[in-house]
C-alpha cells in the first residue's frame, strides 16, 4: 500500500512537472510572440541581431569601421591582460577611482559589442565577471563619501556620473545577455541594476525630475536598462519622470538650476523644453554636445525596441535637427564656439559627436556632407549606423559640409532669442542674443566673439574650469566661474553701472530673453543680424545690430558693430574688446600705472588690472594689435570724455584660476542715450623669416554717425582712398517687405528691407 502510494505520488508528481512545462512553453511561446512584435531578441539597444549579421558580412571589406574595430580590439584586449578592478569610491572627477571606474563603464560598453561582432566567449566572459564584482560592491555602498554634489552617487560623487555608467554598461548587458544564464540575469536585475536606477530617479529627485543635461543622463540610464530588462516601469518613469511625487520646487541646486515647478520631467519633457524648433539647445553648444550622447543613444534605443513611438518624428524631428544645428555651432575647425559655459577646444572630434553624426546619417536623410565629417573623425560606431556611415564612405558618396550663415532660434517654441553665425570667407561671427540657458548661462545679452579661420580674434572667455584635473578643485567648476566667467564684463558687450545684466540673478535673467529685430543672409557680401534687449538693467533698451561686410578696398571681410544704447536717466557705461596678440599701434596716448590695480570690487571687475589708461582725443579712436603674424585693426568712434583702458585678466586670483588674457575697455561716464560704433578689420601679414610686414595699416579712414532716430541709424564709412559707403539699419519696421525713404545730407536714399548698403 505504501509502495503503490509512492508509485502514485511519484505519477502525480511527473503530471504536474510535464502540466508545468506546458504551461512554461506556452508561456514562452506568448512571450516570443510578444517580443518578436516589439523587436526584442538581443541585442537590440545600439547594436541589433539583424545589424550583426550584417556587420560581419561585411568585416574586412569597410576600411573605416575595420580600423576602428581593431583599435577598439586592442584597447579591450589591454584591459582585459591588466585585469579587473572595481574600487571602493572614494574621490571627485580626476581622482583615482572616479577614472578607474569611468574607464571601467567605456571598457565593459566595448567589450561586448566585441563579442557580439567577433562572437568571442572572452568578452562575455570579461563583461559577466566585471558586472558580478559591480553587483558584489553596489549592494554594500553608501552614499559616495564626497559631499559638495547636491545629488550624490554611489559609485561616483555625483548622481550625474552614476548615470553616464548605467548608460553605457547597459549596452554592455544588452550585449551578453543570452549569454548568461536566467539566474545571473536575476542576480544582476535585482541587486545591481534596478537598485541602480532606483537611487538616481527615485532616490535623488532634485536630481532626476528636472529640465537640464544631468536629467537627460538620468532619464536615459533609467530607460536604457529598462529597455533591455523589459520593465515597462522604468521606461514609463524615464519618458514622463516620477508620477506623483511631490518635491520641494523653490529648492535650489548648487549646479544653479530649480526643480521644476511644473511637473515637467522625463525625456520627452527634455526635448520638448530645451531645444528650439531650429535644433538650438539653450544651454550651448557645449552642453550640447555632452547631453546629445544620451539622448540619441536612448533615442535610438526606443527606435529599436518601441518603433510605435516614432521618437527621432517626435517636435517635427528636432534631434535630428539638433546636429546639424551643433555642427553649426563650431568653427573652421570643428571647434565649438564657447557659448555659456563651455570649454575652449571641445569639437566635433569627441566621441559624443562620432555618435552624432552616425545617427544622423543613418535615420536621418543621409547627408552626404556628414560623410566629410565622418572621414576627418576617421572612426565610426561599431553598430548599424557605424557601419551605414562606413559604407557611405567605402562607396565614395562623401561630400564637404559646407558651414553657411545661420540663424539658429532659442527657446521651445523658438521666440526666445537666438544666435546668429554670420560667415564671410574666412571670417566668421558669433552673435548671442539668446535666453539665459539654464544654470550653464551667462550674463552676456547681445554679446559677440569674431573668429578668422578657427583662430580667436575677440574671444569668449568661456568657462573657468579645469575638467578632470583633481588639482583645481576636484576637476569641477571653479569660485571664479561665477565672480568672472558668468558676468557681464567678461564679454562683449555693455555693462552699466559695473552691474551684470539682470543684476547677475539667474531668477531674473531667466524671466527674460533679447528679440531679434532681423536677420539678412540673402548677399553674400553683407551678412546682417539685428536684436535689442530691454531687460537687462530698468529703464535701459539696449539694440545691436552686427554685419559682416566685403569691399574690394579690403583684403578680407570686415565686422560692423552698432550698438545703440535708451536710457531713462545717465549712466557709466563700458564696452570691452577681449583680443589676443601684442599692441603695435593706437591713435591715444596711454600712460601706464607704477602699481597695477583692479578695475573695480565687484562683479568681475576685481579680476581686472587697469595696465594703461588713456583719454580719448579724437572722434575715431584706432588700435592695432598682431596676433599669430597677422594684423587687426579696431576703428571705434569716441568723444573727447570717453576713457580707453587696457586691462589683464587676472586680478584677485591668488591660484591663478584665469588665463591672463589682454582687454581694450571703452568706458563712457554720465551718459543718458548713446551709440557704440566699430568696425574690426582684419588685414596683412608679417614674416619673422623674411622679416617683412605686409598690409599692417588700416584701410579705414573714417567712422561717423549722420543719422540716428527710433527708426533709423545710418553710418558713414570713409576709406583710406577717400571712397565712402553708407550703412544705414531699420530700428523699429524691419520686415523685408517695407519699403523705407529717407534723407541724409540732402540725398534721398530709397530701399525696401531692413537694412541699406552701397
Amino acid at each position: 500500500m505504501k509502495k503503490l502510494n509512492k508509485i502514485t505520488a511519484l505519477a502525480f508528481l511527473v503530471i504536474t512537472f510535464l502540466s508545468c512545462f506546458e504551461e512554461k512553453e506556452s508561456a514562452s511561446a506568448v512571450a516570443s510572440n510578444s517580443e518578436s512584435e516589439t523587436t526584442q531578441e538581443h541585442p537590440k539597444l545600439i547594436l541589433t541581431a539583424q545589424g550583426v549579421k550584417n556587420i560581419r558580412a561585411q568585416l574586412g571589406s569597410i576600411p573605416i569601421f575595420d580600423k576602428t574595430l581593431e583599435k577598439v580590439k586592442a584597447e579591450v584586449d589591454a584591459e582585459i591582460v591588466a585585469g579587473i578592478e572595481v574600487p571602493i569610491p572614494k574621490d571627485y572627477s580626476g581622482g583615482y577611482t572616479h577614472s578607474r571606474h569611468k574607464q571601467n563603464w567605456f571598457i565593459l560598453q566595448k567589450a561586448g559589442v566585441l563579442y557580439q561582432i567577433l562572437d568571442d566567449e572572452k568578452y562575455a566572459k570579461y563583461v559577466k565577471d566585471m558586472l558580478m564584482q559591480y553587483e558584489a560592491l553596489y549592494k554594500t555602498l553608501p552614499l559616495h563619501p564626497k559631499t559638495r554634489s547636491y545629488a550624490r552617487g554611489k559609485l561616483f560623487w555625483q548622481c550625474l556620473n552614476d548615470s553616464n555608467w548605467l548608460v553605457y554598461v547597459s549596452q554592455a548587458y544588452d550585449c551578453i545577455y543570452n549569454y548568461l544564464s536566467e539566474e545571473e540575469r536575476n542576480t544582476l536585475e535585482t541587486n545591481l541594476f534596478r537598485p541602480f536606477a532606483d537611487h538616481i530617479s527615485i532616490g535623488s529627485p532634485q536630481f532626476y525630475q528636472r529640465v537640464h543635461n544631468h536629467s537627460t543622463w538620468g532619464n536615459a540610464a533609467v530607460g536604457m536598462i529598462g529597455l533591455v530588462m523589459n520593465d515597462e516601469e522604468l521606461i514609463d518613469r524615464a519618458l514622463y519622470g516620477i508620477k506623483d511625487l511631490k518635491l520641494d520646487a523653490n529648492k535650489k541646486d548648487d549646479d544653479g538650476g530649480f526643480l521644476n515647478k511644473d511637473g515637467k520631467a522625463g525625456f520627452l519633457a527634455n526635448i520638448e523644453e530645451p531645444f528650439s524648433p531650429d535644433g538650438y539647445y539653450n544651454e550651448g553648444p557645449y552642453y550640447q554636445r555632452y547631453a546629445m550622447y544620451p539622448f540619441l543613444v536612448f533615442a535610438e534605443g526606443l527606435h529599436n525596441v518601441k518603433p510605435e513611438l516614432k521618437i527621432f518624428e517626435y517636435k517635427d524631428g528636432v534631434l535630428l535637427k539638433s546636429i546639424n544645428a551643433l555642427l553649426n555651432l563650431s568653427d573652421a575647425d570643428g571647434d565649438f564656439f564657447p557659448l555659456n559655459d563651455g570649454q575652449k577646444g571641445m569639437s566635433y572630434y569627441n566621441g559624443s559627436l562620432v555618435t552624432a553624426v552616425d545617427i544622423s546619417y543613418h535615420y536621418g536623410n543621409q547627408d552626404p556632407g556628414l560623410l566629410s565629417i565622418a572621414k576627418e573623425q576617421n572612426q565610426v560606431l561599431l553598430d548599424d549606423s557605424g557601419l551605414a556611415v562606413a559604407l557611405g564612405i567605402k562607396n565614395g558618396k562623401e561630400k564637404p559640409f559646407n558651414k553657411k550663415s545661420i540663424n539658429l532660434s532659442d527657446g521651445p517654441k523658438g521666440a526666445q532669442g537666438g544666435v546668429g553665425i554670420l560667415r564671410n570667407k574666412d571670417i566668421e561671427l558669433v552673435f548671442k542674443y539668446a535666453s539665459q540657458g539654464s544654470s550653464h548661462g551667462h550674463y552676456d545679452k547681445l554679446s559677440y566673439s569674431l573668429y578668422e579661420n578657427g583662430e580667436e580674434v575677440i574671444q569668449d572667455y568661456g568657462l573657468a574650469r579645469f575638467v578632470n584635473i583633481e588639482q583645481k578643485g576636484g576637476g569641477n567648476y571653479l569660485k571664479e566661474n561665477k565672480t568672472w566667467a558668468k558676468q557681464t564684463i567678461a564679454h562683449n558687450t555693455v555693462t552699466q553701472n559695473e552691474v551684470s545684466h539682470y543684476g547677475g540673478k539667474y531668477d531674473i535673467g531667466s524671466q527674460h530673453h533679447p528679440e531679434l529685430q532681423y536677420y539678412n543672409f540673402d548677399n553674400e557680401d553683407i551678412q546682417v543680424v539685428s536684436a535689442k534687449e530691454n531687460n537687462a538693467y530698468p529703464g535701459t533698451e539696449m539694440l545691436r545690430t552686427m554685419a559682416l561686410l566685403s569691399d574690394n578696398d579690403f583684403e578680407k571681410p570686415f565686422m560692423l558693430d552698432i550698438m545703440k544704447v535708451t536710457s531713462k536717466k545717465a549712466n557709466q557705461y563700458d564696452f570691452p574688446y577681449y583680443y589676443f596678440g601684442q599692441v603695435i599701434q593706437t591713435n591715444f596716448e596711454y600712460k601706464t600705472p607704477e602699481t597695477l590695480k583692479p578695475l573695480g570690487p565687484r562683479n568681475g571687475y576685481q579680476h581686472l588690472f587697469v595696465e594703461s589708461m588713456a583719454n580719448a582725443k579724437n572722434e575715431n579712436s584706432k588700435f592695432t594689435w598682431m596676433n599669430n603674424q597677422k594684423f587687426y585693426t579696431l576703428t571705434t568712434l569716441t568723444n573727447n570724455k570717453d576713457e580707453l583702458l587696457f586691462t589683464r585678466i587676472g586680478a584677485n586670483d591668488p591660484e591663478f584660476n584665469l588665463r591672463r588674457d589682454p582687454g581694450l575697455l571703452l568706458r563712457r561716464k554720465n551718459t543718458k542715450n548713446t551709440i557704440f560704433v566699430s568696425v574690426i578689420e582684419t588685414h596683412g601679414s608679417y614674416s619673422p623669416i623674411t622679416e617683412s610686414a605686409v598690409n599692417s595699416k588700416s584701410n579705414m579712414s573714417e567712422l561717423k554717425v549722420v543719422y540716428n532716430s527710433e527708426d533709423y541709424t545710418a553710418i558713414k564709412l570713409t576709406h583710406v582712398n577717400g571712397k565712402v559707403q553708407l550703412f544705414i539699419t531699420v530700428n523699429r519696421e524691419t520686415s523685408k517687405e517695407k519699403k523705407h525713404n529717407l534723407k541724409i545730407d540732402n540725398k534721398n536714399y530709397e530701399w525696401s528691407g531692413s537694412y541699406y548698403f552701397e
